[in-house]
C-alpha cells in the first residue's frame, strides 16, 4: 500500500522532534498527523513510509495514550488520523497489539500508571499547578510524550510545567524562587516580573519545536456594524443596577455581562447574521451566552435551513444538507474539529480571549480546505464594551474585565 506522504514542513519539524518536545504549529498545520509520524519513527517506523514510500509495519509498538479535547476524542478525529498508520483503539482494527487509548483530559488522572508508553497531549491544557498539570508531571516521568499547540504559551509561567517535566527544574517552587517577582502592591499574588530571561528563552527553543508553513488561503476579516440600545447602555452604567436581579451590581464581571446582554441581544445582530446566512448556505456561527443561542435558534432564517449547535446542552454533527447553520459556543467548541465545507464563519459576539479567537477562525482554515477565500464576518457595535473588547484582540491580549471596571468607575 501506498505511503503516508506529509507535507515539507511536517517533514522538517518530524527531524526536530524530541521527547518532551511541544510541537508548535497553527491551526490546521497538520500537527495530529505529525506528531503520530513521530510515534510511528520512534517504534521502528521507516521515514520513506511517511515520504509517499510503501508502507512499512512497526516492529513492536508500545502504548499509544491521546489526550485530547472531548469533541475531538468524541467525534472520531484522531481515528481519521490513525487510518493511514493501519492503528485503531478497536483491537480488531489494529493491525498491532499494542493499546490505544483516545481520551479527554477530564480523565488523564486515569492513566498515572502507565508506564512504558507514548502519549500526545493534544492542545495546551498544561498551566498551573492543578489536577490536570499534577497528574501530567506523574505521566511523564515515566513515559514518553509530545504536546501539540497552537498558542503554547504567553508568559515563561505557562511553560513552568513542561520544564519541569523536562527536568530543568525540580518543581514549581524552584522555578518560582529562581525567576518570578510578585508586585509588591497587589492585593493578591500578581508577577510583576522575570529574572534570568536569557536562560527561560535557551530553556524554551530547547523544547518548542515550530511548524511553520505558508497558508494557501487568504483570510478574509469583514466588520459588520450592528446596532445597540445606548438608552438601556447609558441607563446601566448610571445606576449600577442589576434589573434582573433587582439589586446593585456587585462587580466587573456582573456589570460587563449585563452590558453585554443589552449590546449582544440587539435585533440588529440576528438581522446581519440572517442575511448573511441568505447570502452563504453554509455558515458557522460562534456565539458566546445561552441567552445568544435563544436569541439565534429563532432566527427567521431562509426556508430550509437546517439549524444545529454544539454546546454544552448539545452535541450535534455538522448538518449534510445543502443549506445550514451550526451554532457553536465558544468554550465548547473553540478548538478539536474542523470543518472544510463552508469558507464562512460569523463571530455573533466576540470572545475576551484572543487564543480563543484565533482557535474559532482556525476550524475552516486547514490544508485540505477546498476554499481559497475565507470570510469572517465580526458583528460589531459602537458601545464602550465592544470597542474594548476589539482593541484588546487587536493587540493580541486578552479582555480585562475587572481594568474596564475601574476605568468607568472613575468616569
Amino acid at each position: 500500500m501506498p505511503g503516508i506522504n506529509l507535507y515539507e514542513h511536517q517533514m522538517d519539524a518530524l527531524c526536530r522532534l524530541s521527547n518532551g518536545c511541544v510541537l508548535c504549529g497553527g491551526v490546521g498545520s497538520g500537527k495530529s498527523i505529525t506528531s503520530i509520524g513521530y510515534y510511528y519513527l520512534e517504534n521502528g517506523g521507516n521515514l520513506s513510509t511517511l515520504s509517499g514510500g510503501t508502507y512499512i509495519p512497526m516492529a513492536n509498538p508500545c502504548d499509544l495514550y491521546i489526550i485530547t479535547t472531548a469533541r475531538k476524542r468524541d467525534t472520531g478525529e484522531w481515528e481519521k488520523e490513525l487510518v493511514p498508520f493501519l492503528m485503531n483503539p478497536d483491537p480488531k482494527l489494529n493491525l498491532y497489539s499494542n493499546k490505544i487509548v483516545i481520551d479527554s483530559w477530564n480523565n488523564i488522572h486515569k492513566y498515572i500508571e502507565a508506564k512504558d508508553s507514548f502519549f500526545i497531549f493534544d492542545e495546551q491544557r498544561i498551566v498551573g499547578s492543578g489536577v490536570w498539570v499534577k497528574s501530567f508531571l506523574k505521566i511523564a516521568k515515566k513515559n514518553r510524550w509530545l504536546l501539540l499547540s497552537a498558542t503554547p504559551g504567553d508568559s515563561y509561567i505557562e511553560y513552568a510545567p513542561l520544564f519541569i517535566a523536562n527536568g530543568f527544574y525540580k518543581n514549581r517552587s524552584e522555578f518560582i524562587r529562581e525567576h518570578v517577582v510578585y508586585s509588591r502592591y497587589s492585593k493578591f499574588p500578581k508577577i510583576d516580573h522575570y529574572t534570568g530571561t536569557g536562560k527561560l528563552d535557551y530553556l524554551r527553543r530547547q523544547i518548542v519545536v515550530e511548524m511553520s508553513f505558508d497558508r494557501q488561503t487568504v483570510a478574509h476579516h469583514i466588520d459588520v456594524p450592528v446596532e445597540y440600545s445606548m438608552t438601556a447602555y447609558k441607563s446601566l452604567i448610571r445606576t449600577r443596577w442589576n434589573p434582573i436581579k433587582n439589586e446593585p451590581i456587585q462587580n466587573a464581571a456582573e456589570l460587563c455581562g449585563l452590558m453585554r446582554q443589552i449590546v449582544n441581544l440587539d435585533s440588529s445582530r440576528i438581522a446581519a447574521t440572517v442575511d448573511i446566512s441568505n447570502k452563504n448556505p453554509k455558515i458557522i456561527v460562534f456565539y458566546n451566552f445561552d441567552c445568544e443561542l435563544e436569541a439565534l435558534l429563532n432566527a427567521p432564517y431562509r426556508k430550509g435551513t437546517t439549524v444545529a449547535q454544539w454546546n454544552g446542552h448539545k452535541h450535534e454533527p455538522i448538518p449534510k444538507t445543502d443549506r445550514w447553520v451550526y451554532l457553536v459556543q465558544y468554550t465548547a467548541g473553540a478548538e478539536g474539529w474542523n470543518c472544510i465545507e463552508t469558507d464562512t464563519i460569523v463571530f455573533f459576539s466576540q470572545n475576551y480571549s484572543y487564543k480563543i479567537m484565533v482557535q474559532s477562525a482556525g476550524r475552516i482554515d486547514r490544508l485540505n480546505t477546498p476554499f481559497k477565500h475565507l470570510y469572517y464576518y465580526h458583528l460589531k457595535s459602537k458601545a464602550g464594551i465592544d470597542v474594548a473588547i476589539s482593541m484588546a484582540l487587536k493587540e493580541k491580549r486578552n479582555f480585562n474585565e475587572n481594568l474596564f471596571y475601574e476605568r468607568k468607575m472613575e468616569k
